[in-house]
């Protein structure tokens, strides 16, 4: 499981939509579709924000 795997795997966890997801992390659901589809990576302040919301650690995400 990569990064754009857990991110949506959390996001289904929680229940939440991308906009859902988006808004808790200041950004467009765009950019939270992209990370979903390895577009795109999210910055490090925002693996840092999602492993805050999801509880998990940044290592959980990251490897």
């Amino acid at each position: 499981m990569n990064l754009s795997d857990r991110i949506q795997y959390l996001r289904k966890a929680r229940g939440i939509s991308q906009e859902g997801l988006a808004d808790q992390l200041g950004v467009s659901r765009q950019a939270v579709s992209k990370w979903e589809s390895e577009q795109s990576m999210p910055d490090l302040d925002k693996i840092i924000s999602m492993s805050d919301y999801f509880e998990v650690t940044t290592d959980y995400l990251l490897k």
